[in-house]
């Protein structure tokens, strides 16, 4: 088996493009067309350090291979600044929402921040309207093209910022109007979740869902916060939880772990993580494991018994697709139909909807599968 030049592959026969699929972490800034940068960036007089798409997607995936969080959130800076005006935000979100379809996504939530889009005069609540005009127009484009998907938002309050309580807000006022939880993004090292309770403890009080991105540039402290601070119900990335994994012995595709306290609880508990194994590699969040996508601590988990769901992050700093990550593990792990259909029964069983949706997903998984 081999991945096409399209990210796609063939497993058992089937394409992984086609399989229904559900993805949890996505950044909206992080899935911009490149041409529409460039289109947008032109009318906007912000100069691009490419001329066309190409060599605008291959400048992003350059910037990405840093092994470093920080300097891989610096290529965002680009982006954010064609997503000022209600326009913007609304053609980037339907773009983003049949670039999902066509990619065999049958549910999604987009993750984005208000606060980083309001530079040319918007008000947070005009942001997250535009946002929704642009999820609802690319459901029905996709719809009219034969590709049933469903997107919620996740609204993300940065870590550097002071807005969480302001964003927390925002989110309970738009959740009957497409908003399904809230996150905090941005630089993880030195923000714990302890630092916005007050955010945390007052979507507590509204019953609004939350995943946090934890995990990811910092270890299991950072998680621990996410859990008992932030009441996390997900984990971003989470990757490193696996530091909390003391391997004891290895032998053949045996392996004897020890947990710690906290591995055991997330295990446990089902905590899903929002593994995104591309990105993970870029950013350095498994540098203790190795340089290579095989070298990602996934199968151990997976094997574990840990909540594993499959994810991309960021579609365009990472040159990926959901179906290009599948076929990546299956290349890394020799995955088969019946492991890439476990890990979209998690990722449907994690989403922020009511429990007879969540099941309707699974069932809409399972007879995709056996088609």
């Amino acid at each position: 088996m081999s991945i096409a030049q399209n990210g796609d592959m063939k497993v058992q026969g089937r394409s992984l493009r086609a399989l229904p699929k559900v993805s949890l972490h996505d950044h909206l800034d992080g899935g911009v067309r490149p041409q529409t940068i460039l289109e947008i960036a032109d009318e906007a007089g912000v100069a691009a350090p490419a001329g066309d798409a190409k060599a605008l997607s291959r400048w992003f995936t350059a910037q990405s291979e840093t092994g470093s969080l920080v300097e891989y959130l610096k290529s965002f800076d680009l982006v954010v600044s064609v997503m000022q005006t209600e326009q913007a935000l609304t053609r980037i979100t339907r773009e983003f929402v049949t670039d999902l379809a066509a990619d065999g996504v049958i549910y999604g939530e987009v993750r984005w921040a208000p606060e980083q889009h309001l530079a040319a005069g918007l008000t947070p609540e005009q942001a997250v309207r535009a946002v929704q005009r642009g999820i609802e127009e690319g459901e029905d484009e996709a719809d009219a093209a034969g590709r049933s998907i469903r997107v919620g938002q996740i609204l993300s309050a940065m870590r550097q910022g002071d807005r969480a309580l302001e964003i927390a807000k925002l989110a309970v006022a738009h959740r009957e109007r497409g908003v399904v939880a809230f996150d905090t993004a941005g630089p993880e090292d030195g923000f714990p979740s302890s630092r916005y309770r007050e955010a945390f403890d007052y979507l507590a009080g509204e019953f609004m869902p939350v995943t946090v991105h934890a995990g990811e540039a910092a270890g299991p402290a950072s998680i621990r916060s996410a859990l008992i601070d932030g009441r996390a119900l997900r984990l971003g990335h989470g990757v490193r939880i696996a530091e909390d994994l003391q391997v004891i012995e290895r032998e053949g595709d045996e392996v004897q772990v020890q947990f710690g306290d906290l591995a055991r609880w997330v295990r446990d508990r089902e905590i899903p993580l929002e593994l995104s194994p591309s990105s993970n590699l870029q950013t350095g969040a498994i540098a203790q494991w190795g340089d290579e996508f095989a070298d990602h601590p996934f199968d151990l988990l997976y094997q574990l018994g840990f909540a594993v769901t499959v994810n991309t992050d960021n579609r365009t700093m990472s040159d990926t697709s959901l179906t290009r990550e599948l076929a990546r593990l299956v290349e890394a792990f020799d995955y088969d139909l019946d492991d890439l259909e476990t890990f979209q029964f998690n990722a449907a069983s994690a989403v922020f909807l009511p429990v007879e949706e969540r099941e309707e997903l699974v069932e809409m998984i399972s007879e995709g599968f056996q088609r």
